[in-house]
């Protein structure tokens, strides 16, 4: 039987623009100006002001080069090798070491990925994935926010069981222990790969499947006890795990010099502060071509319904961009003037210990938009700095009350947590509980568990194993 019934429900919905805003916004400078190019090749209404169009415009006769016979300029006596040289490069500008090619361990990950059979669109994701590795090779964004991430930018949806599925396929590839999310991760990785009948092997992937807690506690007598070893079997299962690489793509020292980052911000000092700016502004470049916008009214009077139609879309089109990529530039720069403003002390001295506690919320309400709007422009955003090049979402910290009263950021608690494993005795190193007690001297009264976390987040492994591996 038929039944009609009225029901009343909220629903929210966002239509295509908003999404391809939010792409915009998770857009870094290099992503965004391949957007950009690919926008010009394909929508002919769009058109861009170069360089060369400014120097026709402000070229006159009083501009010409001096040179104007040849006789004078073909026969002096610079020699061929240094006016040559200069196309390349300034005088004061000459490279001091030879260039050599690096290769990034992602292209070589892509490369041994190349060799799963995977459909195209899993293949995609696993390159998404790689390129959100650090430079140590561990996956710090959860799989969820990758998944969300990877659908707003490919509109396309993604399974949870598949992104998990990507993953492990990610961690076969070599170096072993690549792609994990945590150090246990990253030693079991590396464990199952040797001979897993050895019995060392085998007591150490069960500790760290089933005692883990255990061994960061130094809980040793009751991982004895549960595995039926003695005090000197154990020591070599740890011995074992204190051999295994911690850093799966290696030291990154020598990466660092040589690294290339396209910063998004650029903040210099001047004498009354500091100046926030874009790296690159693009919206003062793109315009709309006057004489196709001609063409569009034109068509609209003609007889000719789908070349209007046509002309209408691109003209549509290319407006909505030109205005995106406005709205994205006003919106960083707000964003980025607020973060500014409110770690001033920080970006004026460069010094960590002056970070104030900061999370989304609190630049969200600043600018007056909504917190993913903030998470999206800080995503995978540079800001140049006269200290350096420093990742703005390392800037963001939650805050702990210190023995004074007054909020400090955690950032400022694991450099101390840093400092003090630095300087610590490398044969008795300090479990946890010793850390916090050290720091509580330091004026930060945390919990060692608080440490624990801390620590962990440092990737620094546990006094046990920092032992054995002085």
């Amino acid at each position: 039987m038929l039944h009609q019934n009225l029901t009343q429900k909220q629903q929210l919905k966002i239509n295509p623009q908003q999404l391809q805003m939010l792409e915009l916004f998770h857009l870094t400078t290099l992503q965004l100006e391949q957007r950009i190019i690919h926008e010009l090749e394909e929508n002919p209404i769009i058109e861009e002001k170069t360089d060369a169009d400014d120097a026709v415009a402000t070229t006159s006769k009083d501009d010409v080069q001096e040179y104007q016979d040849w006789d004078e300029y073909g026969y002096d006596d610079v020699p061929d090798y240094k006016t040559e040289n200069k196309h390349y490069y300034q005088q004061d500008d000459m490279p001091d070491k030879p260039i050599i090619a690096r290769r990034d361990f992602r292209e070589d990950l892509k490369e041994q990925l190349s060799a799963i059979k995977m459909s195209e669109a899993e293949e995609t994701f696993a390159h998404f994935i790689i390129d959100n590795l650090n430079e140590k090779g561990f996956l710090e964004t959860s799989l969820d926010t990758l998944a969300d991430d990877y659908s707003l930018k490919t509109m396309s949806w993604i399974e949870a069981d598949d992104a998990d599925k990507i993953l492990k396929n990610i961690q076969q590839l070599e170096p072993a222990g690549v792609g994990s999310r945590t150090l246990q991760e990253c030693m079991m990785l590396q464990l199952r790969r040797m001979n897993t009948k050895r019995p060392d092997v085998k007591a150490a992937i069960r500790i760290l499947e089933d005692f883990y807690t255990d061994l960061k506690g130094r809980n040793f007598e009751k991982i004895e006890e549960a595995l039926g070893i003695d005090e000197e079997e154990l020591r070599m299962v740890l011995e074992l795990m204190a051999h295994l690489n911690l850093n799966p793509i290696g030291t990154t020292e020598e990466k660092t010099n040589v690294e290339s980052i396209i910063p998004d911000f650029i903040v210099t000092h001047r004498d009354d502060g500091v100046e926030v700016c874009l790296a690159n502004q693009r919206s003062s470049n793109l315009f709309i071509n006057n004489r196709m916008k001609s063409m569009v009214k034109d068509a609209e009077k003609g007889k000719d319904q789908r070349t209007f139609q046509y002309l209408k879309s691109k003209l549509n089109s290319a407006e909505w961009f030109v205005n995106a990529i406005r709205q994205r530039e006003g919106t960083m720069l707000n964003v980025i003037n607020a973060i500014v403003q409110y770690q001033y002390d920080y970006f004026l001295e460069g010094d960590k210990s002056l970070l104030r506690p900061m999370i989304l919320k609190n630049i969200a309400e600043r600018v007056g938009v909504d917190i993913s709007t903030v998470s999206r422009i800080t995503c995978n955003k540079y800001v140049q700095t006269p200290f350096g090049t420093i990742l703005l979402k390392n800037i963001f910290s939650e805050g702990i009350e210190n023995k004074q009263g007054a909020i400090v950021s955690n950032k400022v608690i694991q450099k101390e947590i840093e400092e003090v494993i630095k300087t610590e005795d490398k044969k008795t190193p300090y479990s946890d509980q010793q850390l916090a007690a050290v720091l509580a001297t330091k004026g930060f009264n945390i919990a060692r568990r608080t440490v624990t976390k801390y620590r962990e987040h440092l990737q620094i492994p546990v006094a046990q194993m920092r032992a054995f591996w002085a």
